[in-house]
C-alpha cells in the first residue's frame, strides 16, 4: 500500500489515462483525467459512492499514460477499455447512451459523433467507441481532421468546399484524391482512434518511402508533414515503462541512467529590467508542474545573461543540496556553449557533478559537457523532440513570470 501511495504522490499534473489493478495484477478500472495527479488522488482523499468504495478496496497497483490533451486521453481510454474489458468499466461498455464516432458507408465516408449506437446498423456504418464525453470527442475529431482531413459533405458539392480550401478535406468530390486514396486515409484515422500508433507510423513511413522512390515528392512531403503532426498529437507514452525518447536521449548523451527527471533553466529580461529565471521539471517525458520554480534575479544589475543564469542555477542546487535532493538525472540549459560552462561551474562550486547539456536557439546545436563540438540532430530525432519540448516549456514559463512582474510594476497588480 505504501508503494501505491508513493506512486500516487509522484503522478504528474498532466492529462492522461490511469489503470487500476487488483492484487493479481489484473486491470479492474481505466479512467481518463485532465490532471492525473488530482483525479487519482481524489479516489483516496474524499468520500466515494458505493461502487467506487468497492473499486478502491480492490486497488493494489497503478499504471498511467500521459497524453498531450484531455481529448486525446479520451480516445486512448476507450481503446484500452475495449482491449482490457475491466470489471468496473462494464457500464460504459454496455450503455448505448454514450457517444460514438460513426463512419458512414458512403462512397467517401463521413465521420460524425452520434449519441446512440444502433444494435444492427442497416446502413453499413461503422461505430468506434463508446466515449464518455461528446464535447471532448468533438475536440479530438477537430485535431484529427487537421492532420488527416476527411469529407463532411452530405451531397456532392458543385465546387471544392470551404473545408478543402482550409486543408481539412482532401477534396474527393473534386477529384483531388481517388476513392482508394480517400479510403486509405479513413483506415489511417481508424488506426489512430484505436491508439495503434506504431502500426500507423509504420504504414505512413512505408507510403512516404514508396512515394519518394516514384519521385512523387509532393505526396511524400504531405505524408512527412502528417507524420510530424501525428508525432505532436500522439505523444502518448506509458510513464511506468521505458520511453523511446528517454532511451534515445540516454544513448545520444552516453548517460549512465535514463534521464527520467530533467530540469531545464531559462532567463527572461528586456534591457535587464524585471529579469527572471525559470526552472521546469519533466518526469519521464511529461511536465511535472508541482516541481516548477520561479526566480526573481536579485544580485545582477544590467544585462548579463551569464551572471543571471549562474545565480539561478546556484540558488536551485544550493537549496536542493541543503534539503538532501533528489537531484535531476539531466540538467538542460537554454543557450550555447558558454551558458553550459557557466551553469556547470556553479554546480562544481557546490561539489556537484550532474549531467548537463545546452541547446542553442539559432541552429539548435546541442552542447554536451566534455565534448568539443556540438551535436546536430535530424528534425525527426526522438531525443531532439524531447529536448525541444523541455526547452520550449522553460522559455514559456520564464516569459510568463517576466510579464507578471512587468504588469505588477506598471499597474501595481
Amino acid at each position: 500500500m505504501k508503494q501505491l501511495q508513493n506512486k500516487i504522490r509522484s503522478l504528474p499534473d498532466s492529462p492522461g489515462v490511469y489503470l487500476f489493478k487488483d492484487a493479481s495484477g489484473e486491470v479492474i478500472y481505466i479512467g481518463k483525467a485532465g490532471s492525473l495527479k488530482k483525479r487519482v488522488a481524489s479516489y483516496f482523499s474524499r468520500p466515494q459512492n458505493e461502487k467506487n468504495q468497492a473499486l478502491v478496496s480492490k486497488i493494489s497497483g497503478l499504471e498511467y499514460v500521459v497524453t498531450v490533451s484531455e481529448p486525446q486521453a479520451q480516445i486512448l481510454e476507450a481503446s484500452l477499455i475495449k482491449k482490457n474489458l475491466p470489471q468496473y468499466n462494464i457500464s460504459l461498455k454496455d450503455d448505448k447512451s454514450f457517444p460514438f464516432i460513426r463512419i458512414s458507408a458512403d462512397e467517401f465516408p463521413i465521420l460524425s459523433v452520434c449519441r446512440r449506437k444502433k444494435v444492427e446498423p442497416l446502413d453499413g456504418s461503422q461505430y468506434i467507441g463508446p466515449y464518455t464525453s461528446a464535447k471532448l470527442l468533438r475536440e479530438a475529431l477537430k485535431e484529427i481532421r487537421r492532420i488527416f482531413g476527411y469529407c463532411s459533405c452530405q451531397v456532392k458539392p458543385k465546387r471544392p468546399c470551404l473545408y478543402h480550401h482550409l486543408g481539412l478535406c482532401p477534396g474527393p468530390w473534386s477529384g483531388k484524391v481517388s476513392r482508394e486514396e480517400y479510403q486509405e486515409n479513413i483506415e489511417e484515422i481508424k488506426l489512430f482512434l484505436e491508439s495503434r500508433h506504431e502500426e500507423l507510423l509504420r504504414r505512413l513511413t512505408r507510403r512516404m518511402e514508396e512515394a519518394s522512390k516514384k519521385r512523387d515528392y509532393e505526396s511524400a512531403g504531405r505524408i512527412r508533414d502528417k507524420i510530424r503532426a501525428l508525432g505532436i498529437l500522439s505523444q502518448i507514452r506509458p510513464l511506468s515503462k521505458s520511453d523511446d525518447e528517454l532511451a534515445d536521449l540516454k544513448s545520444l548523451l552516453g548517460l549512465i541512467k535514463y534521464p527520467e527527471r530533467i530540469e531545464a533553466f531559462d532567463i527572461s529580461n528586456i534591457s535587464g529590467k524585471e529579469a527572471t529565471g525559470s526552472m521546469v521539471s519533466f518526469h519521464k517525458g511529461a511536465p511535472d508542474k508541482n516541481n516548477y520554480r520561479r526566480f526573481r534575479i536579485k544580485g545582477v544589475e544590467g544585462i548579463n545573461d551569464y551572471k543571471m543564469l549562474a545565480e539561478v542555477v546556484g540558488r536551485r542546487y544550493r537549496r536542493l543540496k541543503e534539503e538532501g535532493g533528489p537531484f535531476p538525472d539531466l540538467v538542460l540549459i537554454d543557450g550555447g556553449k558558454s551558458h553550459l560552462l557557466v551553469a556547470d561551474q556553479e554546480m562544481r562550486k557546490l561539489g556537484l557533478e550532474l549531467p548537463i547539456v545546452s541547446i542553442a536557439k539559432d541552429k539548435e546545436n546541442i552542447y554536451v559537457k566534455g565534448r568539443r563540438y556540438p551535436i546536430r540532430l535530424k528534425e525527426d530525432t526522438l531525443a531532439l523532440n524531447l529536448i525541444r519540448r523541455v526547452r520550449d516549456e522553460a522559455h514559456r514559463f520564464a516569459v510568463a513570470y517576466h510579464h507578471i512582474l512587468r504588469r505588477k510594476k506598471i499597474i501595481g497588480k
